[in-house]
C-alpha cells in the first residue's frame, strides 16, 4: 500500500494570532519525518492541521493513498482518523479514570480497526509487556513513561497507516527519551509505518528520522536529511552548540 502526505504552502494560526507561515513538506511511504524546534515555534499546530482539528487559511493537505488522493484539510478528524492517520498527542492525553485496557480499546474505534483488535492488542502487548501487566491499571496512576507507552499503543490499536507524534520526549527523563525514541523506530520497522514526529531533541530525533525539517516562528528554515542537517553551520550553532 503506497502513502505519501504532501503539505503545500500551509498558514494556520488562532483567531488573529498566525502560527504557521506557508509550511511546505513532503513525506514518502514508510519514511521517519522529524519536525525539529522549540515550544512555541508551530508544530503541534501543523500536527493539529493534519488531523483537521485546526483549518488553514491558506494552503492545502493531501494524502494520496494507493494513487487515491485526500484532502485533508476539507475533511473532519473522523474522516481523516477513518483514512489510516492516528496521532499521539503532546501530554498524551489519556483517559486517567480509565484502565489501560480500557485506554486501548477506545483507541480501536474506527471501523477498519475494529476487525483487527485481537492481533494489535497482542502487538501492542508483545511491544510494551508493562502494559500487558498493567491492563486493569488506571492509567492516571502510571508514571510519564508508562502513560507514552500506552499512548504510543492505544495510537496503533487505530491500525494506522500514518502515525503523527507530537513531542514524545516531553516530561521524561533523558533515559526514558532515548528509550521511547529507540521504540518508535523498533515499531515502525515492525508496523511498516510512515512517521511524523514533532520533537525538540535534535539528537534523540537525527537518530531515527531519515528527513528532518527545523520550523522556527512558524516556518521550516533548514530541511535535508540527517546528513545534511548535522553538516550546517547554523544548525551546529542553535542545536548542537558547536562554534563554527
Amino acid at each position: 500500500m503506497g502513502i505519501k502526505l504532501s503539505i503545500k504552502g500551509v498558514d494556520a494560526g488562532y483567531g488573529a494570532v498566525r502560527a504557521l507561515h506557508g509550511v511546505s513538506m513532503e513525506i514518502d511511504q514508510g519514511q521517519t519525518v522529524a519536525l525539529l524546534g522549540t515550544n512555541g515555534n508551530g508544530k503541534s499546530t501543523l500536527m493539529k492541521c493534519v488531523m483537521g482539528m485546526v483549518k488553514p487559511s491558506a494552503g492545502s493537505i493531501e494524502l494520496d493513498i494507493d494513487g487515491q488522493q485526500h484532502e485533508l484539510t476539507q475533511m473532519t478528524t473522523e474522516d481523516i482518523v477513518n483514512l489510516g492517520v492516528s496521532l499521539v498527542p503532546e501530554g498524551r492525553r489519556l483517559f486517567p479514570k480509565l484502565t489501560v485496557f480500557e485506554n486501548l480499546m477506545l483507541g480501536a474505534f474506527r471501523l477498519a480497526a475494529r476487525a483487527e483488535i485481537k492481533r494489535n492488542l497482542e502487538f501492542c502487548y508483545e511491544a510494551f509487556p508493562l502494559l500487558a501487566e498493567r491492563h486493569g491499571q488506571l492509567a492516571g496512576s502510571m508514571s510519564g513513561g508508562q502513560q507514552q507507552m500506552l499512548a504510543i499503543a492505544r495510537a496503533l490499536m487505530a491500525s494506522p497507516k500514518l502515525l503523527l507524534i507530537d513531542e514524545p520526549s516531553v516530561g521524561l527523563s533523558p533515559l526514558l527519551v532515548s528509550t521511547t525514541i529507540s521504540k518508535i523506530q523498533e515499531l515502525k520497522a515492525q508496523y511498516q509505518l510512515t512517521v511524523l514526529m514533532a520533537e525538540q531533541s535534535f539528537h534523540q530525533a537525527m537518530r531515527i528520522a531519515d528527513y528532518g525539517h527545523i520550523i522556527v516562528n512558524g516556518e521550516i528554515v533548514f530541511k535535508g536529511d540527517v546528513q545534511t542537517l548535522i553538516g550546517n553551520d547554523l544548525v551546529k550553532s542553535f542545536y548542537l552548540g558547536i562554534k563554527v
